[in-house]
């Protein structure tokens, strides 16, 4: 039995994702895309995932770079999400964003809830997507609402009445 592409992504759309850039440099080149498709993946050693379409300009310069950074989103950047998931602002994601270097030389976006810097430990093929596994050599966190996307649309991730 096969699974339509349309049913699976309409599945995927009840799940909400935290909405995260990953970034990437090799020498001079830096590059950038939009991923919800991310996760923690070990406490020892720190390890987390993200996972690239293979056609990507970024799984490139991760590849060659060997280092990512992992930006999650403050729920007041759907402007800077919208700009790294668009194909027409590919080459330009970067202007007027001031960046830092991670310890890796990964580009770490201003005002995330989280970034994780990273070296790549490990790639694996999966299906038109490629799973990155990186180890985290530097992480920073704020107490800024995360930004989230379910169902096709922005949303602020904020904790519920005594949860926690």
């Amino acid at each position: 039995m096969s699974v339509d592409a349309a049913d699976f992504k309409a599945g995927m759309a009840c799940r909400a994702g935290g909405v995260a850039v990953v970034t990437a440099r090799n020498g001079e080149t830096v590059h950038g895309m939009t991923v919800t498709d991310w996760s923690g993946v070990s406490l020892a050693p720190p390890l987390v995932l993200v996972c690239a379409d293979k056609a990507s300009n970024t799984l490139g310069v991760i590849r060659a770079g060997r280092c990512f950074a992992l930006n999650v989103l403050a729920s007041d950047q759907v402007e800077i999400s919208n700009r790294f998931a668009s194909k027409k602002l590919e080459w330009v994601r970067f202007e007027g964003l001031e960046c830092t270097s991670g310890v890796t030389g990964a580009p770490l976006l201003p005002g995330c809830t989280a970034r994780f810097d990273c070296v790549l430990e490990a790639e694996h093929d999966a299906g038109d997507h490629v799973i990155f596994v990186g180890r985290v050599e530097q992480v920073e966190t704020s107490e800024r609402a995360p930004l989230v996307y379910l169902s096709g649309r922005y949303c602020a991730a904020t904790p519920l009445d005594g949860a926690g």
